[in-house]
């Protein structure tokens, strides 16, 4: 018997919201496994020394998404829909990708954006979040409760900052490809979109619109964190906040400006620093 609206809904808030689930557990032991690429769900890696072994578990890339594996495709075409949660958006993109274009050949410029993807996916991984999508120089990565727990906050300002420091903003010589990040805290819906050729799962409404503008705004080696993301991962209350105009926003938007530097990087302690 076909589900109705109301019973999609629930099943996916009941399962994007759950902080402790065997989702999560399996995913914790695939990202320990070398490799990528890998699914962009369970983390399952599609190459390496263990692709043989998910492969004969059907983790192998879908052949209508190829993003993600054919066990975790079947699943979410099986269970289509979504359902508006809280999560936290992180996207950061290349900054000057269009200067950098102009000087590099063609064949130079896709090398790069492809290692910019890899060590961005990892990066998103390592942190329990899982990889949206990548358009153009830019990622896009979510972090909710089923694969990041309650500290989804945290965990993708964490992401950001790890992001920052590999492609080298923590380094003296500078980096090997400019960054700059957003994050935001907020509901949106969450779920999966598409067709029968097609089937994806994704974020959309007003909260991924506000993390894109950020990381639109962010200066390469700069993290735009909004109030409401840096309260709830707990960041100090004393770091200074500036109201940033974003398009589209009436008022302006309290944001928090972390910084990834040389001269930070050597600071002691964990979690993010101004």
């Amino acid at each position: 018997m076909d589900q109705t609206g109301d019973e999609r809904e629930r099943f996916w808030r009941d399962y994007l919201t759950r902080g402790s689930s065997p989702e999560r557990k399996v995913r914790r032991i695939f990202r320990l496994l070398p490799h990528e690429p890998r699914c962009q769900l369970c983390a399952a890696p599609f190459a390496g020394l263990a692709a043989p072994l998910m492969q004969a578990i059907g983790k192998r890339p879908a052949e209508k998404n190829p993003q993600i594996c054919g066990s975790c495709f079947s699943f979410i075409a099986k269970h289509h829909g979504g359902a508006e949660i809280e999560l936290t958006l992180l996207f950061a993109d290349i900054r000057g990708s269009t200067t950098l274009a102009e000087r590099m050949s063609s064949a130079d410029f896709h090398a790069l954006l492809d290692r910019f993807y890899r060590v961005a996916s990892s990066v998103v991984f390592r942190h329990d979040g899982a990889v949206d999508k990548f358009v153009g120089d830019e990622v896009v990565a979510m972090f909710f409760p089923l694969m990041s727990g309650p500290r989804h906050s945290a965990l993708a300002i964490d992401a950001a900052r790890a992001l920052l420091e590999a492609t080298g903003h923590a380094d003296t010589g500078g980096p090997w490809v400019p960054v700059g990040a957003g994050v935001h805290t907020g509901l949106a819906w969450v779920g999966a979109v598409g067709d029968e050729s097609h089937t994806e799962i994704t974020a959309v409404g007003d909260a991924v619109n506000t993390a894109a503008r950020l990381a639109s705004a962010a200066r390469a080696g700069e993290i735009l964190v909004t109030a409401t993301a840096a309260d709830a991962a707990g960041l100090d209350g004393d770091l200074e906040r500036d109201g940033l105009e974003l398009k589209g926003k009436e008022s302006a938007t309290p944001v928090v400006r972390l910084h990834v530097r040389p001269e930070a990087a050597s600071t002691s302690g964990s979690g993010p620093r101004p």
